[in-house]
């Protein structure tokens, strides 16, 4: 089964669908390579105005599978593992078509931090988020060191950050995360409904308008990203012995 499903569903329209239900949409190596293709496809089709991200069942994306995580930190995964993540921010951060979330359900993880590259976004009344890196021993990914305060503000970018509190779906239209609340179960139609909107409009009108707005944090984006990852190396390169990651080894996704 494709880790990814692929739909035009309106005109100029394109879904993207994160496709491993029975473990909440968790990202490995294979999701990532096949979510990068996708992304890279539509960008590349003029006929697309609009990219909408969901997920299948009742995840939107429970982030970084943990379980190829343990692998990887206790060097036991398959070669290659691992590999994708930075293809996939590389991807949405050169993205020219305006890139929407409906958030279905429980966003972890990946599954929280990239809602902050989306132009637009809708979520579920009764979906909930939050970014465990703190309790796992990591640091942020995907540029949420600098793009969570960007939307939040510092403060509140500090306690979604250092506490992994859950945020309800009110809560991310406060913080500046999500456009509105769609009732239950109507999500995924109400972003491609306005996805529509969007992309009934001149395709290279609204492409130089969405790489316009992005150009301003390009380069922030870019350095938070390599920061991150230098960051998330040290501690890797000390899990086994000292701790901080140990406790992948015991989990699942949520």
């Amino acid at each position: 089964m494709s880790r990814v499903e692929t739909e035009d569903a309106a005109d100029g329209v394109r879904v993207i669908a994160f496709n491993r239900p029975e473990v909440r949409n968790a990202f490995d190596t294979a999701m990532y390579q096949e979510v990068t293709a996708a992304l890279r496809g539509a960008d590349a089709d003029p006929s697309v105005g609009a990219v909408v991200l969901t997920g299948r069942g009742s995840a939107f994306t429970s982030g970084q599978d943990l379980a190829e995580m343990a692998a990887i930190a206790t060097g036991t995964a398959v070669a290659g593992a691992g590999q994708g993540f930075m293809g996939l921010l590389d991807a949405i951060g050169t993205l020219t078509v305006p890139l929407l979330g409906a958030v279905n359900g429980v966003a972890v993880g990946l599954g929280f931090t990239i809602l902050a590259h989306c132009d637009l976004v809708l979520v579920d009344a009764a979906a909930r988020m939050r970014v465990p890196f703190a309790e796992l021993g990591v640091p942020p990914e995907a540029a949420s060191s600098v793009l969570f305060p960007a939307r939040m503000g510092w403060q509140q970018a500090a306690r979604i950050l250092l506490t992994s509190d859950w945020v309800s779906a009110p809560e991310s239209v406060e913080l500046g995360v999500a456009l509105r609340v769609c009732d239950e179960g109507t999500t995924l139609t109400e972003t491609v409904a306005l996805a529509t909107r969007i992309a009934a409009h001149p395709h290279p009108a609204i492409r130089s308008i969405t790489s316009l707005m992005r150009a301003g944090q390009r380069d922030l984006v870019q350095a938070a990203n390599l920061r991150e990852q230098a960051a998330f190396a040290a501690l890797l390169s000390g899990a086994v012995a000292s701790g901080p990651l140990a406790g992948f080894a015991a989990r699942t996704p949520h």
